[in-house]
């Protein structure tokens, strides 16, 4: 009995089942095991990544976002990917998700329409207080094309909301000059 000896593969096998062992009674609560979700929070924590997505996609359907993130578990990731290559697929006919939160279910039976998204979100005329820029167009203004990037904060900020102002004005005059010619294309 003095001369037994322990074979390598032996002792192996022995550690990585005492290994397994230890991670199966310690550490298998946290992680392997989904936490149990109410109801309530499951529904909260998909409405969360709906709105994030629509913030970053506004033009993106809700119920196509929904029906994304059904099929890839809730990865907010690959359907912001799918969205970016167009690849975002339309949901099936059958599909039809619970309404948001604040709406109930018979306001959600007729879909809502452009119009009363539109109504709900200000222009960007009336949200950047622009209307006596509207008025002045016709007047010579300073570009300050030619001044360098300021070092003083208030005065870059004050440069940025100009060119904003400035690329909402033309974009609003491009709109007008292409609804002008669709208008008199159409007579």
């Amino acid at each position: 009995m003095a001369n037994e000896q322990i074979s390598l593969p032996y002792f192996v096998g022995v550690l990585v089942f005492a290994g397994l062992v230890i991670r199966y009674l310690f550490f298998s609560g946290t992680s392997s095991q989904p936490t149990p979700r109410s109801p309530e929070a499951f529904l909260r924590s998909r409405e969360v990544a709906v709105e994030r997505i629509q913030q970053m996609f506004p033009q993106t359907d809700r119920r196509s976002i929904l029906w994304d993130l059904q099929r890839n578990g809730g990865n907010i990731q690959s359907t912001t990917e799918r969205i970016l290559s167009g690849r975002l697929e339309m949901p099936p006919v059958t599909f039809q998700p619970p309404p948001p939160p604040g709406q109930s279910a018979s306001a959600h039976s007729a879909p809502p329409t452009r119009q009363a998204e539109k109504l709900s979100q200000p222009d960007l005329i009336t949200r950047y207080n622009l209307k006596d820029k509207i008025d002045a167009e016709s007047q010579p203004k300073d570009d300050g094309k030619g001044k360098a990037w300021s070092s003083n904060r208030e005065e870059r900020q004050a440069s940025l909301q100009r060119r904003r102002d400035e690329m909402i004005l033309a974009a609003r005059k491009k709109m007008q000059a292409k609804m002008a010619a669709e208008k008199a294309g159409a007579q």
